[in-house]
């Protein structure tokens, strides 16, 4: 099964300094049969003005992933961390038992990321953050995990749960294949450019909706960039 899901026609709202639009239900976007995929509970699609962003906020019990795709976001926390994730690159916040954090564009441009939270196999736990860079032609053609709960894939950053998130960038005419399993879900999102997914055709920021499909082949109508949570 794949179920493709515009972009045109997903939830979303403009707070001025924030522009987001929401895969699943989210905030002041309520439908309930968007509610989450799996253990996917968000996805969304953020811009956020130069000088402003997310002041600071609790959460707790989620695994929160943020892939950027234009510019740089600016971490800080309550257990002392700091970081800046520029363009291409993934950090990764385990809320645990609770944390509280920002998250600010400090950059001159537009900052345009993706924000995924994903419920954590078991509740509790350390609140921890990382970020990690990862250049995009170390995923050229290819997918590439850059975060994940599944035994083996040490190379990643940790969440705790059942889950994996992988990028690739593709170049116009190019292949890529991921092996999900039929007892797998995914949920998949062209940052950039237009894709077919098994023979469905996604536009730049468009969602798709996947189960019950052994492989996932992904093939670039234009040079694209691509990222996919596959989650149990």
């Amino acid at each position: 099964m794949i179920e493709r899901r515009p972009f045109s026609r997903l939830g979303g709202a403009d707070h001025g300094w924030l522009k987001a639009r929401h895969h699943f239900s989210f905030a002041g976007y309520h439908d309930p049969a968007r509610m989450g995929w799996g253990p996917i509970r968000v996805w969304n699609d953020d811009e956020i003005a130069p000088d402003s962003g997310f002041p600071p906020h609790p959460h707790a019990d989620m695994e929160i992933i943020t892939y950027v795709r234009q510019g740089a976001i600016t971490h800080q926390d309550n257990l002392g961390n700091m970081g800046r994730t520029a363009a291409g690159d993934v950090q990764v916040m385990s809320a645990g038992t609770g944390i509280r954090h920002a998250e600010y564009n400090l950059e001159p441009e537009t900052t345009r990321i993706f924000q995924i939270w994903i419920e954590p196999t078991s509740r509790g736990g350390a609140p921890r953050w990382g970020a990690r860079p990862f250049p995009k032609g170390d995923r050229a053609g290819k997918f590439v995990t850059l975060a994940s709960g599944v035994a083996g894939d040490d190379d990643a950053l940790e969440i705790r749960t059942d889950a994996r998130v992988a990028g690739a960038t593709l170049k116009a005419g190019e292949s890529a294949e991921y092996r999900l399993g039929k007892d797998r879900r995914a949920y998949l999102v062209p940052a950039s450019g237009a894709v077919e997914v098994n023979g469905v055709r996604l536009d730049a920021r468009d969602g798709v909706a996947v189960k019950d499909e052994e492989v996932l082949k992904v093939t670039a109508l234009e040079d694209a960039e691509v990222v996919l949570v596959d989650a149990a």
